[in-house]
C-alpha cells in the first residue's frame, strides 16, 4: 500500500506516518521547500533516500501549484491519500484571509482535481474541522449546520462541501474526518495547549515570568493527536466513502487547562497569567463538544488518551525541553527570544 500525506511534517503527519510506516505502508509526505530544515517532527523516521527499499519518501511541493499535485500523484500512484496539510491556525486566519483561503480551501480542490484529471484510482481523506461548526449549539454531529466563524472554519467549509461534491458527482472514494481539537507534545507552540505547557514548564524553572492569553472561557473537546490519526486511517478503510465527527464527547475550558497545567507544576496560574486582547478573535467560538457516536458504531473507534493524561503527556515532554534551555543558558549559551 502507498499514501501520500500533505502536512507530513505537522503534528498529525507525523503520527500518521508513523502509524502507516508501523502497517507496511510505503508513505510519501509533501513538505514545503525552506532556507531551514522543518522536519523536526519526523526527523526520528526519516530514511535516507539513497538507501535501497526505504519506506518513507519525501517531496517538495505546493498546495498553490496544481501542475505540482498533479504531477505528484500520477508519479506516486497512491492508494490512499491524507489531505492535513493547511495553514490551520484560526487566530492567523483573521490576519492572511486570502493566503488561507488559497492554501486551506482551493489546496483542496487542486487535489481533488489532480485525482479526477489524472485518473489515479485511489482514496481522499480531507481534515475538516470543528471550527467549521462555529456558533452551532453543541453538542455537535454530523447533521449540525455549520456556522464558520473565521476565514479558516470557512475555507474548511469550501472545501468539505467540495469533497462531497467530487463524491457525488465523479464517483470519488473522498471523505471528510470533522476532528475536534487534538493535542499532543508535537502541538505547535502556537496553539493555545501546547503555548500553555511550554510557558508553564519555563515559569517553574525561572526562564519565563509572564504567560500571556486570550479567551479563558473559551471550551474545547480536547484529545489526543495519536488516537485520532488512527480514526483517519479507519475513515479510509471503510467500503464506502462517507463523513465522520471524530471527538471525545467532554470539553474543558481554556482557564480548566491552565488551571490544570500550573496546579500540576504546583503554581497558582493566577500569578502568572495575564490577559492580552490581541490573542482575542474578531468573532470568537464559545463551544465546540463533539458526538462521535457514529464514528464509534461505524469504525469502532474510540479515543484511549484521558484529559489528564494529555496534560501529564505535554508538560512531561515540555519539562524536558525547558530543563534543556535550562542546561544551555547555565553554560553560557543563548536560547533567543520566546513568544508569549
Amino acid at each position: 500500500m502507498k499514501a501520500l500525506i500533505t502536512g507530513i511534517t505537522g503534528q498529525d503527519g507525523s503520527y500518521l506516518a508513523e502509524l502507516l510506516l508501523e502497517r507496511g505502508y510505503e508513505v510519501h509526505g509533501l513538505i514545503r521547500r525552506s532556507s531551514t530544515f522543518n522536519t523536526d517532527r519526523i526527523d526520528h523516521i526519516y530514511q535516507d533516500p539513497h538507501v535501497p527499499g526505504i519506506k518513507l519518501h519525501l517531496h517538495y511541493g505546493d498546495l498553490t501549484v496544481s501542475g505540482q499535485m498533479a504531477d505528484l500523484i500520477y508519479n506516486i500512484q497512491p492508494d490512499e491519500i491524507y489531505h492535513l496539510g493547511a495553514q490551520s491556525h484560526v487566530r492567523v486566519s483573521f490576519d492572511m484571509p486570502e493566503y488561507t483561503g488559497d492554501v486551506t480551501g482551493l489546496g483542496t480542490v487542486r487535489l481533488l482535481e489532480a485525482i479526477r484529471k489524472t485518473g489515479v484510482k485511489t482514496k481522499f481523506y480531507q481534515a475538516s474541522s470543528s471550527e467549521m461548526f462555529g456558533s452551532a449549539p453543541a453538542p455537535q454531529n454530523e447533521q449540525t449546520p455549520f456556522e464558520p466563524r473565521s476565514p479558516y472554519a470557512a475555507a474548511k467549509v469550501y472545501a468539505y462541501w467540495l469533497v462531497k461534491n467530487y463524491r457525488e458527482g465523479y464517483n470519488l472514494f473522498a471523505s471528510n474526518g470533522i476532528l475536534f481539537n487534538h493535542e499532543s507534545p508535537r502541538r505547535g507552540e502556537t496553539f493555545v495547549t501546547r503555548k500553555i505547557t511550554r510557558a508553564a514548564t519555563r515559569i517553574k524553572l525561572g526562564l519565563q515570568d509572564k504567560l500571556y492569553l486570550g479567551n479563558l472561557e473559551a471550551k474545547r473537546d480536547w484529545g489526543f493527536a495519536g488516537d485520532f490519526v488512527e480514526a483517519m486511517w479507519l475513515i479510509l478503510q471503510q467500503d464506502k466513502p462517507d463523513d465522520y465527527v471524530i471527538a471525545t464527547g467532554k470539553n474543558h475550558s481554556v482557564r480548566e487547562f491552565t488551571e490544570k497545567v500550573f496546579q500540576k507544576l504546583e503554581l497558582d496560574y493566577q500569578e502568572y497569567v495575564a490577559i492580552d486582547q490581541r490573542y482575542f478573535r474578531p468573532t470568537e467560538v464559545d463551544v465546540l463538544l463533539g458526538d462521535s457516536t457514529k464514528a464509534q458504531k461505524e469504525l469502532g473507534w474510540k479515543p484511549k488518551v484521558r484529559f489528564d493524561q494529555l496534560i501529564d503527556m505535554m508538560i512531561e515532554a515540555d519539562l524536558e525541553l525547558a530543563n534543556k534551555e535550562k542546561t544551555l543558558l547555565d553554560a553560557g549559551y543563548s536560547v533567543g527570544n520566546r513568544i508569549t
